[in-house]
């Protein structure tokens, strides 16, 4: 059982003066019961110290306490990928009958891997660098990283050397859908008059509209199903951590994104340490994490759990949330009740194992996608592969909450047995 342990002022939760600590060891002060996590053993002990905890600090206000198992989840290597061809995936997708996309930025193609395990480029030539438009190799990319499947079978790729959303065809025709190569900016626009600064992440909803991580210009893009650009959104080269509505609300570096079946949008907003949540109408809210630079491992509950530059997010049917904390090389859920638990991973132990729950390995893990059947897909960046992962379910019974308000502070405490 692993325990975490929160505290704040009696001051608002979300005034900018509340102070956050986390006395078992994720936070920026000194950990009051670090001994009590890391040398003294068992579970007894551990909830007498988070009991006496507790009690020694209610006078500061608000505590946040979880005491859980971590749901594991087992990964294994496609091995294909890692092999004898060298092949360097930054992003992956997944179609319904199986199949395997990625990118690889550094041969400037976008390949495809059967379920049978053979792999082969579908567009791009390997080692060229270009922005033609064109059937299979005819096309050319550069340092495309983002990748995603509509409904239809095409593949939508986030071109990001070029600043330009490229569209592959079932019959394998590139075509450039939004941006001008080789042109950086920010209007919207239709087509070639939309402008694009470093599109990393690219996601596509059910009804065909795309949306664009567009990370130097720090916003949220829709490119809708005849190529007009809009910003959903932040603000065009204003970074910061800020929820609101379109201009209002404010990103620092969101890297990927992803939409679940109502057009909400996820967003890995990595410098904030935080996921973010969009609305079709453009309202911002944090999932995830709280909007600051000071990283963190902790699972929890919304504000109380802690990331360390999260660089990937899917979303699955039942709206389960699955996170690539890339500095903690570890992977996330957030539940629909906004738990956040960690899947598979240690935090600060980086390497390349497979296994189950806090036994497997990774090296900055980044991109994410899901398969009709739930399985994970994750981008091992430092690896040069691709893991897949098997996320169990949910249990029926939500974790039980206590809540004792205190004047302007409170209690939460968070139970989740295994």
């Amino acid at each position: 059982m692993k325990i975490t342990i929160f505290a704040a002022t009696n001051r608002a939760a979300d005034s900018p003066s509340a102070r956050i600590i986390n006395l078992c060891g994720d936070g920026p002060y000194p950990p009051l019961l670090y001994f009590v996590q890391r040398f003294i053993g068992g579970q007894i002990a551990r909830v007498r110290a988070a009991l006496v905890c507790l009690f020694s600090f209610l006078a500061l206000g608000q505590f946040c306490i979880r005491a859980s198992c971590q749901t594991p989840c087992k990964f294994t290597t496609l091995e294909e990928i890692s092999g004898t061809q060298h092949f360097n995936p930054k992003s992956v997708a997944v179609d319904a009958d199986g199949n395997v996309y990625f990118p690889d930025a550094k041969k400037n193609v976008i390949c495809q891997m059967q379920p049978s395990g053979q792999i082969s480029i579908i567009a791009g030539k390997s080692g060229v660098s270009g922005s033609a438009d064109g059937l299979g190799i005819q096309a050319s990319f550069c340092n495309p990283r983002g990748i995603a499947i509509d409904a239809d079978d095409n593949i939508f790729v986030a071109d990001t050397g070029n600043n330009t959303i490229r569209r592959i065809t079932p019959s394998g025709r590139v075509t450039t859908v939004a941006g001008l190569a080789g042109t950086v900016g920010s209007l919207d626009g239709t087509g070639m008059y939309a402008r694009f600064n470093y599109p990393a992440s690219i996601a596509v909803d059910r009804l065909g509209n795309v949306y664009v991580a567009d990370l130097y210009n720090s916003i949220i893009r829709k490119v809708n199903k005849r190529g007009v650009v809009t910003t959903i959104a932040g603000q065009p080269g204003i970074a910061g951590g800020a929820d609101g509505k379109g201009y209002a609300a404010l990103f620092s570096f969101p890297i990927c994104i992803a939409v679940d079946g109502l057009q909400n949008i996820y967003v890995a907003d990595m410098l904030n340490n935080a996921i973010r949540k969009v609305t079709p109408a453009g309202v911002v809210t944090t999932l995830a994490g709280r909007l600051c630079y000071t990283p963190g491992s902790a699972d929890g509950a919304g504000s109380c759990a802690r990331f360390c530059h999260p660089c990937g997010v899917a979303v699955d049917n039942a709206n389960n949330i699955y996170v690539s904390d890339s500095g903690n090389n570890t992977i996330r859920r957030i539940a629909p009740d906004g738990v956040v638990t960690t899947l598979a991973g240690l935090a600060g132990q980086s390497g390349s194992a497979d296994g189950v729950g806090e036994a497997v390995r990774f090296g900055h893990p980044t991109a994410l996608a899901i398969d009709h059947v739930g399985n994970l897909y994750v981008t091992d960046l430092d690896n040069a592969t691709i893991r897949k992962g098997s996320p169990p379910p949910i249990g029926r019974k939500a974790p039980p909450h206590i809540l004792a308000d205190r004047q302007a502070g409170s209690s939460n405490i968070h139970l989740s047995p295994n």
